[in-house]
């Protein structure tokens, strides 16, 4: 009877074992979580309501902070319920759908980083032929090719994880199902699994990593060219926010996944692995808002008339 529990129940290491931690880790996880949702959905209502945002720049800033909230949603409820029961028990089931969601956000993140790239360069090298390049059916195009990729390429890793049985007693040395950690405590030969990975994992973001800082060799070409001063201080203050962004995401990421301590539990990892799934998507919309210009106008606008209503209200 035990055997077959561990062949269908996974067990998560968590991110502390010392009881009187729980509660407090979750008290601080909870709030950063709700700051996640609350800034990116922010930003989503932003850009719906003010025209001056309804540009291509600001869709894909939308798109991306909808990805930012479901991203941290996979992963940051499940460790929050495991801080606050202390059971930590996932079934094998829950784990997979854990994981394809999970590589569904990143490559989703990834190659939207690289698309906001190409925006970016159009903008700036191609001026004159920006709302002809970047015309609302392309932007639509673009992003819908980026989902429709990013829902197949789970698809092969969850395919593979369904032929392999568990029955291990060792836990997941994460808070979430994380790929590699999982593979581990599989009884399975996992030879084609590693390999994927390996594969997949060096190719998919070196593809990713080439589309999103290419063009920005182009970009700065263009702006070292540019002879007023204003024009490069606006083109380089349009793509700062992107690079911190794109910075942030592939400095946690690669640290997390490439770090000399990757296979141990250490806390150095479970630190890697916080900041990566947990504290990265609460950082854009905290980037995008505060050194974007128009956004931070378009806030005060949007909090003043806010002000105004509730004013009206009382009155009333």
């Amino acid at each position: 009877m035990e055997n077959q529990t561990t062949l269908y129940t996974l067990v998560l290491s968590g991110l502390s074992d010392i009881p009187s931690l729980q509660f407090p880790l979750f008290l601080v996880f909870l709030l950063v979580y709700l700051m996640t949702l609350t800034g990116n959905l922010l930003i989503v209502l932003l850009i719906c309501t003010d025209s001056h945002l309804q540009t291509p720049m600001y869709f894909f800033i939308g798109t991306l902070a909808c990805l930012d909230m479901g991203y941290s949603s996979v992963t940051t409820p499940q460790m929050l319920f495991d801080l606050y029961t202390q059971k930590r028990l996932l079934s094998v089931e829950a784990c997979i759908t854990q994981i394809y969601f999970f590589l569904f956000f990143i490559c989703s993140n990834v190659f939207l980083l690289a698309v906001m790239s190409y925006d970016r360069y159009v903008a700036i090298c191609h001026p004159l032929h920006y709302t002809q390049i970047m015309h609302w059916e392309n932007c639509v195009l673009l992003v819908l090719i980026v989902l429709s990729f990013s829902m197949l390429y789970p698809l092969v890793h969850v395919l593979l994880l369904l032929k392999l049985t568990f029955c291990s007693f060792k836990p997941i040395q994460s808070f979430f199902c994380d790929l590699p950690q999982l593979l581990l405590v599989s009884c399975s030969d996992t030879f084609i699994n590693v390999l994927l990975i390996l594969i997949l994992g060096i190719f998919l973001p070196g593809v990713a990593f080439t589309l999103t800082f290419s063009p920005y060799i182009i970009i700065l070409n263009t702006i070292m060219k540019m002879q007023s001063k204003a024009m490069r201080s606006k083109a380089f203050s349009t793509c700062s926010s992107h690079l911190t962004v794109v910075f942030i995401f592939y400095g946690t990421s690669f640290f997390s996944y490439f770090h000399p301590n990757a296979k141990d539990n250490s806390t150095v990892d479970k630190v890697a692995s916080v900041i990566y799934t947990v504290l990265t998507p609460l950082v854009n919309p905290l980037i995008y808002s505060l050194r974007n210009k128009i956004m931070k106008i378009s806030l005060k606008r949007a909090l003043c008339d806010l002000k105004i209503l509730g004013e009206g209200i009382i009155f009333q």
